[in-house]
């Protein structure tokens, strides 16, 4: 279990290390100390307003919740396959932005592969949004993948990741077409043994009306999420919503 569990620390849980090790990495602008102004949109503030905070090892302690937590009711995908292999159909709601990002997520980091990474991000990721080498999911991919020794571009044959959503959240909106949400997704990996982790993301999201699609966003990834058991107080007391799916009305 030990180096299974070592991969999802290293790989998967690069966000939550880098929340704890480099405070303010999200922050908004501040004044130059010459004095110049600097304007931050409402958007940059949604985004890099800070999320409750967790204990560090949250991700991997059950500790079930006696309280049962709020739901958020996230819609299905209504086409299979979307550009890049990803589900897509989502409606042009917060909850499909949810459900979209999901998707995005679920694509990437069960295949843990670079080139599977990078296709998703050509087609998912708007102008002005994370270049693919600081995107955080290719980023958790490249360090999987180192961690594991697992040979170069993708994982394994024999190495088994899959992630299920287990809560979301929608952080905060600016009009109909903009949104950041979060997904905490329950994920197992399986390499000779296996081992498990809640692990929190969230993203800018801005629906396309050409497509009709959400996309990534342009601008600075927001405030790293709380990554936490799923189902767990941790989980629950840090504001994550139980999951459920259904069709919205």
């Amino acid at each position: 279990i030990t180096v299974a569990l070592g991969l999802l620390i290293t790989g998967l849980g690069l966000a939550a290390w880098s929340a704890i090790t480099t405070p303010g990495a999200a922050a908004p602008p501040t004044p130059a100390a010459t004095g110049e102004v600097v304007v931050v949109s409402v958007r940059d503030r949604i985004a890099a307003a800070p999320m409750s905070s967790v204990d560090e090892n949250a991700a991997f302690t059950p500790d079930p919740a006696t309280t049962k937590a709020p739901q958020i009711v996230v819609p299905v995908a209504t086409v299979e396959e979307g550009p890049a292999g990803v589900p897509s159909g989502f409606p042009r709601t917060p909850e499909g932005a949810v459900g979209q990002l999901t998707a995005i997520e679920k694509t990437v980091l069960e295949s843990m592969s670079l080139s599977v990474a990078r296709d998703v991000h050509r087609v998912w990721v708007s102008p002005g949004g994370p270049a693919v080498e600081e995107w955080e999911l290719t980023r958790n991919v490249v360090s999987f993948l180192a961690a594991g020794r697992q040979g170069g571009q993708q994982k394994d044959l024999t190495t088994l990741v899959m992630l299920t959503p287990a809560a979301g959240l929608v952080k905060g909106s600016d009009a109909p077409d903009w949104t950041v949400v979060c997904v905490l997704m329950d994920v197992q990996v399986a390499i000779r043994t296996e081992a498990r982790m809640g692990y929190g993301f969230c993203s800018r999201m801005q629906w396309n009306p050409t497509e009709e699609r959400w996309l990534i966003a342009a601008g600075t990834p927001p405030a790293p999420a709380p990554s936490a058991w799923p189902g767990s107080v941790a989980a629950v007391e840090a504001g994550w919503l139980a999951w459920t799916e259904g069709v919205e009305e």
